[in-house]
């Protein structure tokens, strides 16, 4: 079985000045939404809830916008984010996509619960 040695979440918005805003007007407008933001930040602040789940996980878990990722975290995200990567021995998987964060409703213990539902599912286990 592979072994996830760590995780990669992907923002659905750009990194940087001017993708933070457009984002934030995106937000304001009703044309921008990410789930996984709504989960990681209460406003511009990191959501405490966050912090606290995602020790739980015993892997380091990086947060990246869709213009910081990786050639190879690109090549499976896409344009399908937010998105969750495992870090393998066996190199990056998909583990969520968009859909998956159905239901979760910023919540980070209920996220946290479909993750590892999810890794589950993809044949994956915790180091």
């Amino acid at each position: 079985m592979t072994v996830v040695r760590g995780l990669v979440g992907v923002f659905n918005g750009d990194g940087g000045v001017r993708g933070e805003l457009a984002y934030a007007l995106g937000k304001l407008r009703g044309t921008a939404e990410c789930a996984l933001c709504d989960i990681t930040h209460r406003g511009i602040r990191t959501n405490a809830e966050w912090k606290d789940v995602v020790c739980e996980l015993a892997v380091p878990f990086d947060l990246v916008h869709r213009n910081e990722r990786s050639a190879e975290v690109a090549r499976l995200t896409g344009d399908e984010t937010p998105a969750v990567v495992a870090a393998t021995d066996e190199g990056y998987r998909l583990v969520m996509g968009p859909a998956d964060f159905a239901g979760v409703d910023g919540a980070a213990v209920e996220f946290v619960r479909v993750l590892r539902e999810r890794v589950a599912k993809g044949g994956l286990r915790w180091a």
